[in-house]
């Protein structure tokens, strides 16, 4: 058992060395008078050693029957969320009413142990864990603005639903044990294919997903998202748009891909068939509906990206629903580069918070003219999120869709391709909507001359926010153009 532990140790030395920084960056923070710019460099260390401890990680492992498993897969999205960290951490010295970020970032470097451990591992206990380790990081993270009434209130909103999400979870869980005698994922699929399908263990399932369905915010398990995305601190808010959402689809699409594997059911509209196939297809529909739709009547641009989200969840259950290799990675590739662009739009709309105070359609008339590169990063990141080319966006809804018409006989998934269709056309408008705001409007009194230094940072290091968005707009623009890389390497760690 010694052996074992030591293994253990050795295979999580990503996770301790990311514990091992976030108590450094709490230590700096009680004790230093000026912390902000120290703790900000002692986290990017942190997660750089991180992804290097990662890459000498051997290829293939599995420990204690799946609690901690690494894999080509594991190890590339560990590192895709550690990244999705790095960028975020770039956004917070820029964050005014963010005081203490030593306890900040802490507790933004132990959600990140928490995004490896709920990827890392095939059974659902040690995923169980990891998403409480997320959620209770997240919520803190959500209320940390105590200037900001409307944090506290996103906060507290988060929580109920995600202490709902999670009880719902818990329970799922504890059903598929009770029925199936194992909580590992390989076990749990080898049960259900050798022994009939019980009421019981069709209900746990039917409550994990629902569990799961709240953590992704697809409708109508999405109230908390529009709170806790305006109210929140702008780095918490692109942390839990970005990181949680890529976590919990790749978590996701290995518990009904390989523990629920034996009941996918059809969700094809001329045979339909019982599983969880069906169920997933329901969800992406009303997701894109009532995402799309109750999008275009927003007026703040961090709720619109709410709403959006919930919409984008629906494109992305497109992959899962088709199954098979080819739909799961298309599944992955959109939520990694959906991720990469909502951090990218968050960190803008910080910029403008930054210098106007708020993040109201108001608040970004004549961008343009007065930050060109943050109004132009913002013309990548709202089209790639209308899926226009050549950006990401669009190479990812095309994968997407290609893979959900292809799947099966006969393109019984088409239904659900025309839904998606027709969602991503309604989602043009309100996205041009903000661009036109930025680009066409005016502000009252505005010559309309261009001022590239328009932006004033009050704060030191409050210019990373910008360089972030920079690269983040620059990786848009490059995985729209060249997406092969990132798509080969998914499907290369696939099994």
């Amino acid at each position: 058992m010694t052996t074992s532990y030591l293994e253990l140790l050795k295979l999580a030395s990503p996770e301790a060395i990311i514990v091992i920084g976030a108590l450094v960056v709490l230590a700096i923070g009680l004790t230093s008078k000026n912390p902000g710019w120290l703790c900000s460099l002692v986290a990017i260390v942190g997660i750089a050693v991180a992804i290097g401890a990662i890459l000498v990680l051997p290829r293939n492992a599995n420990l204690f029957g799946g609690m901690l498993v690494v894999s080509p897969l594991n190890s590339l999205f560990k590192i895709i969320c550690l990244l999705l960290a790095f960028a975020t951490v770039l956004l917070v010295p820029s964050a005014k009413s963010l005081r203490n970020q030593g306890e900040y970032l802490a507790m933004l470097l132990l959600a990140g142990v928490g995004l490896m451990l709920l990827v890392g591992s095939e059974e659902l206990l040690i995923i169980f864990i990891g998403l409480e380790l997320l959620g209770l990081s997240l919520y803190v993270m959500a209320a940390f603005d105590k200037t900001d009434i409307r944090s506290a209130e996103a906060g507290l909103k988060y929580f109920l639903f995600g202490s709902t999400a999670s009880a719902f979870t818990l329970f799922g869980i504890s059903f598929i044990y009770g029925m199936s005698g194992s909580t590992a994922l390989a076990s749990v699929g080898a049960k259900l294919a050798a022994a009939p399908i019980q009421p019981l263990l069709i209900t746990g399932i039917v409550m994990t997903l629902i569990g799961f369905a709240f953590k992704i915010a697809a409708a109508p398990f999405h109230l908390w998202a529009p709170d806790a995305y305006q109210g929140a601190p702008v780095p918490s808010a692109a942390f839990i748009a970005s990181g949680s959402k890529v976590a919990s689809f790749v978590v996701l699409g290995k518990i009904i891909l390989i523990g629920f594997a034996p009941i996918h059911g059809s969700a094809a509209w001329h045979n339909l068939a019982a599983g969880w196939s069906p169920v997933l297809a329901i969800l992406a529909a009303f997701s894109i509906l009532v995402g799309n739709f109750v999008a275009l009547a927003q007026k703040n641009v961090r709720r619109l990206l709410a709403y959006s989200a919930v919409a984008h969840a629906g494109y992305t259950l497109l992959g899962l629903v088709a199954g098979g290799r080819e739909g799961f990675s298309a599944t992955l590739f959109y939520t990694t580069v959906y991720a990469v662009t909502l951090v990218g739009a968050f960190g803008v709309v910080g910029i403008v918070r930054q210098e106007t105070g708020g993040d109201d359609f108001e608040n970004f008339t004549g961008l343009a003219s007065r930050s060109p590169l943050a109004a132009g990063s913002l013309a990548i990141f709202m089209l790639s999120l209308a899926g226009i080319p050549p950006l990401a966006g669009f190479f990812g809804k095309f994968y997407l869709f290609n893979a959900a018409f292809r799947s099966g006989g006969n393109h019984g998934l088409l239904w659900l391709i025309a839904v998606a269709l027709f969602g991503s056309f309604v989602s043009l408008y309100y996205y041009l909507l903000v661009l036109k705001v930025a680009f066409v409007d005016q502000p009252p009194g505005s010559s309309g001359a261009a001022d590239a230094s328009g932006l004033k940072f009050s704060r030191p290091g409050g210019f990373l926010a910008p360089v972030a968005v920079g690269l983040l707009a620059a990786a848009v623009l490059l995985l729209g153009l060249v997406p092969e890389p990132l798509v080969a390497r998914i499907l290369a760690a696939l099994p």
